[in-house]
């Protein structure tokens, strides 16, 4: 009989703060995100980017905890989908940290899984993040000789069930708030505007995903304020797609802030720290009354529900 396995994607995070230096090794040796060709001199130039950034993201992670929570809310995640679905077997592979792509592959391989279908975690496309893990199972399938039938879920921005559950964790947050005191900020995480010139779909896809949403809230009579698509994250001195979250969140004129990170489905360092720590505290210091995060999909029963959807509509 058919086995098949569903394989969820993400970049994964350090464990504990002994494996931030490997993950960030990990990552910025990945020519997706570092586009040097020759591989001596990428790994050079990330050994530096590494030892530069080192501290300051072991402090990051102490600060949420002294890891990242992206394994084990995914784990749960898994665990989820195997409760709802038990006619597949449901995993996750990291990028950057363990469990590795081949790790998991050589695991199905064992159990002699014939169809796999993968599940992209984020939930627009770009070269840096789902090309790149996707990039990286088929490279572990060649080395492992293994050739299940391959399904791939490459992303769900314009997913009704999504966009709904992101309107319902919106509004579960607003409760009996005003709407119009708040600015609502969709925060995505930031690119290099290279990569955008060079054809990435990433901000195209973000910037239709928050007209998707406008449609929603508006159908939902939720008057915000404003309502704002920014981009996060930015490092290193080249020029980056905008606006900032950041400088949002610094020149915001209403009296509140609620954030919804909406590139991210599982919360880790990006969300905890950065819109939960480092800019709430810019909030406080600008006068924001009232400054909200909501957490991703992560383990939800929603997303759980809308993930085991499109591996239904997958089948066959």
């Amino acid at each position: 009989m058919s086995k098949e396995a569903v394989l969820l994607l993400n970049m994964g995070g350090p464990s504990n703060l002994y494996e931030v230096d490997k993950f960030l090794t990990n990552m910025f040796n990945d020519p997706c995100i570092l586009p040097i060709k020759n591989n001596f001199f990428r790994k050079i130039i990330a050994n530096i980017i590494v030892s530069k950034r080192s501290e300051k993201s072991k402090s990051i992670y102490t600060a949420i905890g002294g890891k990242s929570p992206i394994t084990e809310i995914t784990f749960s995640l898994t665990q989820k989908l195997q409760s709802i679905d038990n006619t597949r077997v449901y995993s996750y592979a990291m990028r950057y940290a363990p469990p590795y792509t081949q790790a998991v592959l050589e695991d199905f391989q064992k159990q002699k899984i014939d169809s796999i279908i993968l599940f992209s975690m984020y939930p627009q496309y770009s070269t840096t993040t789902s090309f790149s893990s996707l990039a990286e199972v088929h490279r572990r399938l060649k080395i492992l000789d293994y050739k299940p039938v391959i399904k791939v879920i490459d992303r769900f921005y314009d997913s009704i069930s999504f966009n709904k559950a992101i309107i319902c964790d919106i509004s579960h947050h607003m409760k009996t708030k005003n709407p119009a005191e708040f600015t609502l900020i969709f925060s995505a995480h930031g690119l290099p505007q290279s990569v955008i010139d060079k054809g990435d779909t990433y901000q195209k896809e973000c910037e239709r995903n928050v007209e998707i949403l406008k449609d929603i809230i508006q159908k939902n009579n939720l008057n915000f304020g404003k309502i704002i698509l920014s981009y996060q994250s930015k490092v290193g001195p080249a020029k980056w797609i905008g606006p900032s979250t950041e400088e949002i969140v610094r020149n915001c004129t209403t009296q509140g802030v609620i954030i919804y990170p909406l590139t991210f489905s599982i919360d880790n360092s990006e969300t905890k720290y950065e819109l939960c720590i480092q800019y709430k505290k810019l909030a406080t210091q600008r006068g924001i009354k009232d400054y909200i995060v909501c957490p991703c999909l992560n383990d939800s029963d929603k997303f759980a529900k809308m993930i085991v959807e499109f591996v239904n509509q997958k089948k066959g």
